[in-house]
């Protein structure tokens, strides 16, 4: 099994329909910046009643699972009624961002970078409210508010996925309940927990890997901008559950133990992190975003390079926790790792395709990164048929808690 194309997601869609034209329908909800089509798969729950759970996947271009996942969810749903909700399904919120992260079946890490996109916040269409006036905000955004507030579902669902660590859940309200059925697939299909998610910094944790945000003004909301969550597209009316789930597991993000030195330990990621992005800044000024496709890349680097120093500042200062869990220092490992590779590899794409003299070099420091990263993380591969099926339970599991 790999990863489907937005194309071939909405293929599947249609031969669905095609098989149940009186369950299923298609259509076009909405254009992406570039043109693109924005498709909604909807299934009547055989009740026919009047709850309505919205399903959203490929927020992030770089998180691919989430179409797979949805096709399966409603094949399940034809299937078995649903809990007499009608189901819709947003097969891919960001079909441009799609277009540039092209990576349906990695290999290894270097093989997932190799190919690699990720938007900047202002063009990430749930993130975009946060970060951009209503008369700026994108068209994938627009479409997606816009099914929000005709559908008024009782559940939205985001489907993502982190290219290593473990799988967690985040809620804008708690789902009583949700814990046991999440940690039992998880531990059924081999995938580690992440108990110390550093999306989730601080944040309340009815269970492991069930993370609820705070209130705004009530405390932390992730590493990403957090003053901001709860201007996201996941923060209308209704119940958001964020379900992520791994490409490469990593039992290092699911250690209860207390660690020796949490703040000594950050202060030594934030150095690397400087050190690490400092070598990627240096060879940014060498790029020039000549076409549209480059141009995108170039923008995300510099997003991502933008916010490193922010998020050093928030590892080595006062509010750094002096108690944590070997697990959630992992997890802010992972993250550093991740943020100055990303750049470094869609800064890589960018010079092959110019031809600059900087391209090799800069191909043997992310091979070496990946290599790193793979090595430290002591990655394993989760086919692509056991996320969708972690993912396609705990979607269901939420919804019967609720």
């Amino acid at each position: 099994m790999r990863y489907p194309t937005p194309q071939e997601l909405a293929l599947a869609a249609r031969a669905l329909v095609a098989e149940h034209p009186d369950r299923a329908g298609l259509r076009q909800t909405g254009v992406s910046r570039a043109g693109r089509p924005l498709w909604l798969l909807s299934v009547t729950g055989r009740a026919g009643g009047p709850r309505r759970v919205l399903v959203v996947a490929g927020a992030h271009a770089n998180e691919p699972v989430g179409g797979a996942t949805a096709l399966e969810l409603a094949r399940r749903v034809v299937r078995d009624g649903g809990g007499g909700a009608d189901w819709h399904f947003l097969l891919c919120a960001d079909p441009d961002g799609a277009d540039l992260h092209r990576t349906p079946h990695p290999r290894s890490l270097l093989d997932y970078h190799h190919n690699f996109f990720r938007p900047p916040g202002p063009e990430q269409p749930e993130w975009a409210p946060s970060l951009l006036t209503p008369d700026r905000l994108p068209p994938e955004t627009l479409a997606l508010t816009a099914l929000l507030d005709e559908l008024r579902p009782v559940l939205q669902v985001s489907l993502h996925g982190t290219d290593l660590g473990g799988s967690w859940v985040q809620l804008t309200r708690d789902v009583p309940g949700l814990a046991e059925p999440f940690a039992k697939s998880a531990a059924e299909l081999r995938i580690p927990v992440e108990t110390g998610a550093s999306d989730a910094a601080g944040w309340i944790s009815p269970g492991p890997g069930i993370f609820v945000m705070p209130e705004t003004g009530a405390g932390p909301a992730g590493a990403f901008h957090p003053e901001d969550t709860r201007l996201s597209t996941w923060c209308h009316p209704g119940t958001t559950a964020i379900v992520e789930v791994p490409m490469w597991a990593s039992d290092l993000v699911d250690d209860p133990a207390p660690h020796p030195d949490p703040r000594g330990a950050l202060r030594m990621l934030a150095g690397r992190l400087t050190e690490d992005s400092g070598r990627v800044a240096g060879l940014r000024s060498g790029a020039r975003g000549t076409d549209p496709g480059s141009a995108a890349l170039l923008r995300a680097v510099d997003w991502t390079l933008g916010l490193i120093p922010r998020i050093t500042a928030e590892w080595t200062g006062a509010a750094a926790p002096a108690e944590a869990t070997a697990a959630a220092v992992g997890s802010i490992d992972a993250f550093g790792r991740r943020l100055s590779l990303r750049a470094a590899a869609m800064l890589l794409r960018v010079l092959r395709t110019q031809g600059h003299p900087a391209a090799p070099g800069l191909d043997r420091l992310v091979t070496g990164w990946c290599e790193e990263f793979a090595a430290r993380f002591q990655a394993r591969w989760v086919p692509v048929a056991t996320q969708v099926e972690h993912q396609v339970r705990t979607v269901l599991a939420t919804y019967e808690r609720l």
